[in-house]
């Protein structure tokens, strides 16, 4: 076989994208499965607090380093009442989720999960019930959260034992309204005009909060486009950001494609905001929409690998959802994170679905331990390593063929610089199944010095994964060889692998 072409590309501090929003490494708190319930939140668990959290797993939540965390919903929210999950936990009334053919408890509500987000050091992202609820509800739920005392709700909050507001200052209205699938579901001109009213509504209260309004469910949606431009005609002066939703997973062994996902991302992305800024010049408004990816992950909902729907109807907390991820799922992720970074010009907030055990970095056993999926790594990684401004990255790759996106690059990169210390974080992937590809980076005008540390996440079997038996099967693990020279990086990229390569 001869030796693979190299991949190049250049840095100079001149050509940038954007500075990173924190909030891009964000994720997903849902009432479904087990993510809330022996997931994040087991009374009676050994390493359970005073409020029934585990701390096993906030020391992983922080080490993850999520910042935003949306919460409750997802397909959830939209038969949620949240009057339900506030006061005393023995008077919360029990409930059926349509959402997920299960039993809600309520044990878990808005004040356990803000207590949850203030451990875990990230921020609130609350969605609204747009589906079965309306602008009422919103305005009722918003005065409880966040008004200081002296009115109904605010002071029912208070007699409930939480004297301060939460301050919630990021709200999404509403979930996948574009989708048959969800309770409630509506036109675009339906949803436009309550997104609208809600936005309105709320921002008489307070006119500083960020709201997101929903975007299509994926860019395979017949509506694509179509809704987005609808939906903000009505509220486009009214919301900050437009939602998107992708997931992705290997279909019919074509491992090519699945490792080119992210070329669907990059062009949801472009699509989307090409789509707004079209609505933004044809109302003639001066404002710009940004994006919130606000779910996004590998999930295997097609292949039967993980259960959709519980063995028993209406069951607590059951086993949903519970993907247990690869070495190539987490090379993949890798690839979506990129993606992201890429595009933080626009995509101010993200959040991967979900925290734990449901398609989750982080999964636990009720009463036993909770651990490392393949897929927290590069999340944790880039969620360290990458704050700070990304440097316009445009590789000239050797290519090769896929069934799905045609030809693709089989480098996929980015780079981010921290403005205070002047180090550069390059994150890589190779999409080569079986062949390692060469890589040189010139670098103009950084003042770089050396390689800090070259780490790999990849493996001789691509389908090993960390278990409960095996945890730590699978870790990134340092390269060799890879060096700093006359303003040339080089290094060498392992088959399928994600790189994160730090340059002081």
């Amino acid at each position: 076989m001869s030796p693979q072409p190299t991949a190049r590309f250049t840095l100079d501090p001149a050509f940038a994208v954007s500075e990173v929003d924190p909030r891009l490494f964000g994720s997903f708190v849902e009432h479904l499965g087990r993510c809330v319930y022996t997931g994040i939140y087991e009374p009676g668990h050994p390493s359970a607090d005073a409020d029934g959290l585990r701390t096993d797993v906030l020391e992983l939540v922080r080490e993850l380093g999520v910042t935003a965390i949306r919460y409750p919903g997802g397909n959830f929210v939209s038969g949620y009442k949240w009057e339900d999950g506030v006061g005393p936990q023995e008077r919360r009334p029990r409930r059926l989720d349509p959402a997920w053919r299960s039993t809600e408890t309520n044990q878990f509500g808005l004040a356990e999960f803000a207590g949850f987000v203030r451990k875990a050091g990230g921020e609130p992202m609350m969605a609204l019930n747009l589906g079965t609820r309306g602008v009422a509800e919103a305005l009722e739920l918003l005065e409880y959260a966040n008004h200081p005392g002296g009115t109904e709700l605010s002071d029912r909050r208070i007699a409930h034992g939480v004297q301060d507001p939460y301050n919630i200052r990021l709200w999404c209205l509403g979930n996948e309204m574009d989708g048959p699938w969800q309770t409630g579901h509506k036109t675009a001109a339906e949803y436009g005009r309550l997104a609208a009213e809600t936005a309105r509504a709320m921002r008489q209260i307070d006119p500083d909060l960020e709201l997101v309004a929903c975007g299509s469910s994926g860019q395979s949606m017949e509506t694509f486009a179509a809704w987005e431009a609808t939906v903000l005609q009505e509220c486009y002066d009214l919301v900050d950001h437009i939602s998107l939703h992708a997931y992705y997973e290997e279909l019919d062994g074509d491992r090519d494609s699945f490792l080119a996902s992210a070329v669907d991302t990059e062009s949801f992305i472009e699509n989307v905001a090409a789509t707004c800024d079209h609505v933004g010049a044809r109302l003639k408004s001066k404002k710009r929409i940004n994006l919130s990816f606000d779910e996004w992950n590998v999930w295997y909902m097609r292949s039967g690998r993980s259960p959709v729907t519980p063995p028993e109807d209406w069951a607590e907390a059951p086993r949903l959802l519970e993907d247990h991820y690869t070495v190539t799922d987490a090379v993949v992720l890798g690839s979506l994170l990129i993606a992201l970074l890429r595009h933080a010009d626009r995509v101010k907030v993200a959040c991967l679905a979900q925290l734990v055990n449901v398609i989750a970095p982080i999964l636990t056993e009720p009463g036993g331990p909770a651990w490392r999926q393949t897929t927290f790594h590069p999340f944790a990684q880039a969620s360290r390593h990458g704050r700070g401004t990304v440097l316009d990255v445009r590789p000239d790759s050797p290519r090769h063929t896929t069934r799905q996106y045609g030809e693709v690059d089989l480098l996929h990169a980015t780079a981010v610089r921290d403005e205070t210390s002047g180090a550069v974080t390059v994150f890589a992937v190779n999409r080569s199944r079986n062949a390692p590809l060469p890589l040189e980076v010139t670098l103009h005008g950084l003042g770089l010095t050396g390689v800090a540390e070259h780490s790999v996440l990849a493996d001789s079997d691509p389908d090993a994964r960390n278990t409960f038996q095996e945890p730590e099967r699978v870790t990134p693990h340092p390269a060799t060889g890879t060096a700093l020279d006359g303003g040339t990086l080089r290094a060498t990229l392992e088959p399928m692998s994600w790189n994160m390569i730090r340059l002081t």
